[in-house]
């Protein structure tokens, strides 16, 4: 068999690898896992978002290749932001259906990314931001997110020969997998950076509807100035509970999307029609079934920081997304020991903070993508068989 190519060398599963083998050999032993490792929605879409589908599913002339994102959708996301950021966007040019916000996210970089190109991305970051930019064969800057500066990455500590190279800057917010969220000031920021350097900024909002206590996340392009830079990711997969559907968008700068479409273009045929008419509903329906969601979410961030903080074991509760960002207990130095160690005492799975990159060591992230009971069930399990003391 031929040698493979060297960028499969950086793709190696590792860590969560490691962890599905031990979530394996735990359920061996007879005990149920509690999975809180991969942020996959557990709840289902409303149902008159599944009724669309099932519509779509039973026309015939839906199965054609789609190609192009209908106008018709293009148009009912161009509301919804309007609605909810006061963003204006040109549903012909300003609009781009995706496969899921991950589609976009992987493809932009062959766009923009030379082998030897910089991209600036942050660490710790959602695994497909740096994946994408080691399949282009760019080289990655990472930006260190620190809980002593919010989360937020310093722009002005990169120096000056790295942000004259780089094309290209990922941000997150609110963020997975730290679930810090950023404001106003912060993406000014970002845009000034942009504009000085000519760099493309690309901005995934995917958790903006998942939030907590009244706080609303901001879109990027709130900000005067963004469209300029940039373009922002959004997806149905949380808002709506429409994961496995593959539907997301990228919005923003005509040119930048313009790029992405045509490398789209050619790997493939775009959206079933089916899942475009339910990401319709879901954009134009009732909007209740968004804010049940999010309620839900409220609900199991604090039965898992309230539960956990009385045993001992203390960590902010997030402002938005479905993760909570924990510091290891004390006594604790290795991230991937810890969740090895906690599986096997408790049968819960979570992920260790260095999955997402150096600065995520002394950190586990833990999704809350179980029913209340589950979660009931795992405070149970801690308490009995778990101590941070």
């Amino acid at each position: 068999m031929k040698k493979l190519a060297r960028r499969m060398e950086s793709l190696a599963p590792g860590i969560f690898s490691e962890l599905a083998k031990a979530k394996k050999e735990k359920e061996a032993t007879g005990i149920r896992v509690i999975d809180l490792s991969v942020g996959s929605p557990d709840l289902p879409p409303a149902p008159h978002i599944i009724e669309a589908l099932r519509r779509g599913v039973e026309n015939p002339r839906n199965y054609t290749y789609p190609l192009a994102g209908k106008l018709e959708l293009h148009q009912a996301l161009a509301k919804w932001y309007k609605q909810r950021f006061n963003v204006d966007l040109d549903p012909a040019s300003e609009v781009l259906t995706l496969m899921g916000s991950q589609d976009g996210l992987a493809h932009v970089a062959l766009a923009f990314i030379n082998p030897g190109d910089i991209a600036l991305v942050p660490d710790p970051g959602y695994p497909i931001y740096s994946a994408s930019i080691q399949l282009a064969e760019g080289e990655i800057y990472p930006l260190p997110l620190l809980a002593e500066n919010e989360f937020l990455p310093n722009l002005e500590q990169i120096p000056l020969e790295v942000a004259q190279r780089a094309k290209l800057l990922t941000i997150n917010y609110p963020n997975n997998p730290v679930a810090a969220s950023a404001n106003a000031d912060f993406f000014k920021k970002v845009i000034e950076f942009a504009k000085t350097y000519g760099i493309v900024v690309c901005h995934d909002v995917a958790y903006a509807e998942l939030a907590y206590d009244g706080f609303k996340p901001m879109s990027f392009l709130e900000v005067p100035g963004a469209k300029e830079v940039g373009i922002e990711f959004y997806s149905l997969s949380k808002t709506y509970n429409m994961a496995g559907c593959r539907i997301g968008f990228a919005v923003g700068n005509a040119d930048v999307l313009r790029a992405l479409g045509t490398i789209k273009s050619n790997i493939d045929y775009g959206v079933f029609a089916a899942v475009q008419e339910a990401g319709i509903a879901a954009l134009t329906g009732d909007q209740e079934c968004v804010r049940q969601t999010a309620a839900t979410y409220q609900r199991r961030r604090d039965i898992l920081v309230d539960g956990l903080a009385k045993l001992g074991w203390q960590m902010p509760k997030p402002q938005a997304s479905m993760f909570i960002w924990a510091p290891l207990p004390k006594g604790y130095q290795s991230s991937v020991d810890f969740c090895l160690e906690f599986l096997d005492k408790t049968g819960i799975l979570i992920v260790p903070g260095v999955a997402f990159g150096a600065q995520g060591e002394g950190y586990v992230r833990i999704a809350m993508v179980q029913p209340e009971e589950d979660l009931l069930e795992a405070i149970a399990r801690v308490t009995d068989s778990f101590s941070f003391s």
